[in-house]
């Protein structure tokens, strides 16, 4: 499986210009960083890459130092060597590694989807620091029934045949598909994004790495351990989400003490892409009441969402 190449793929990379690459944990790392003032680190979820922050990045730097590295084998960082160092408890330690290498202790973690289980997992080891964690959309639970079963063992089926992640890549290079793939989150984005996740989904390691996550994602042990969770925790959702249903942030929120639910109307699980502007104005109010960031006189205003 071929890799995606920075000089060749990377570009028109969004916000290239803020890109750097790392070696820690046996891994190169592709990091992007910009803004000043408290640390923010984001974590997007599987199958994505710091694209996914290409619009809110740059909104949530005005009042920030944001850090935004591709997960393992993701984007354009390094997949690791077996799939066994894709499960939740060895992402969340490859992440707390590539920190210390950074020497960064962020004041604040938002993640996006799987992004936030990782963050989690993360706070529970002992390994994040942060003082909250702001979920969006987070896939904190294991599917519910006979799913929760036949789900991993599909996604490891897939994984260990050499063929399909080259499939899924082939298929992936027709417009349309990757179109319906994003259509099916119950998101709607810009064609700059579309064309981002069309590269990402025609390349094999990419493939490969997001399946391999899906084959050894044990949600069961951390749905166990969330109630023990101390770091503060705000949980976006949003109703027309069709990959996290909006009923696992309440169901989060009850097993979490002292965690809040927002729930976002007319958005789906990609909300952060749909409506940046929308979507940092909660995580600065957010941080404003753990005390994170200093009241602003000269918020972000909300847009309002589309009826």
């Amino acid at each position: 499986m071929t890799a995606l190449k920075w000089e060749r793929d990377g570009l028109d990379w969004p916000n290239r210009a803020t890109s750097r690459f790392v070696s820690a944990g046996g891994l190169r790392w592709h990091v992007q960083e910009m803004g000043s003032g408290p640390t923010v680190l984001l974590l997007h979820g599987t199958g994505a890459s710091t694209h996914s922050w290409r619009h809110f990045m740059p909104i949530l730097a005005k009042r920030f130092r944001v850090i935004a590295p591709d997960l393992p084998g993701h984007g354009f960082t390094e997949a690791p060597r077996t799939s066994s160092l894709l499960t939740l408890p060895h992402m969340a330690q490859a992440i707390a590694t590539l920190l210390g290498t950074l020497h960064v202790k962020p004041d604040l973690a938002i993640g996006h989807s799987a992004g936030s289980a990782i963050l989690c997992r993360m706070a529970l080891d002992g390994k994040l620091g942060a003082q909250a964690i702001i979920s969006l959309n987070g896939a904190f639970l294991p599917f519910p029934g006979i799913a929760s079963q036949l789900f991993p063992m599909i996604a490891r089926a897939l994984f260990v045949n050499p063929f399909v992640p080259g499939y899924f890549a082939w298929k992936a290079r027709d417009k349309v598909t990757v179109r319906r793939l994003i259509e099916g989150t119950g998101s709607h984005i810009d064609a700059e994004g579309l064309v981002q996740y069309g590269l990402l989904l025609g390349n094999s390691t990419h493939i490969a790495s997001a399946l391999g996550m899906m084959a050894n994602w044990d949600l069961q042990s951390l749905s166990s351990d969330l109630p023990k969770l101390k770091t503060k925790l705000t949980l976006i959702a949003c109703t027309e989400d069709k990959a996290v249903p909006s009923r696992v942030a309440f169901k989060v929120y009850n097993m979490v003490p002292g965690s809040k639910v927002i729930l976002l109307r007319h958005m789906g699980h990609l909300a952060h892409e749909e409506k940046p502007q929308e979507v940092v104005a909660i995580v600065f109010a957010e941080a404003e009441r753990y005390g994170i960031l200093a009241k602003d006189e000269h918020p972000v205003e909300p847009q309002p969402a589309a009826e």
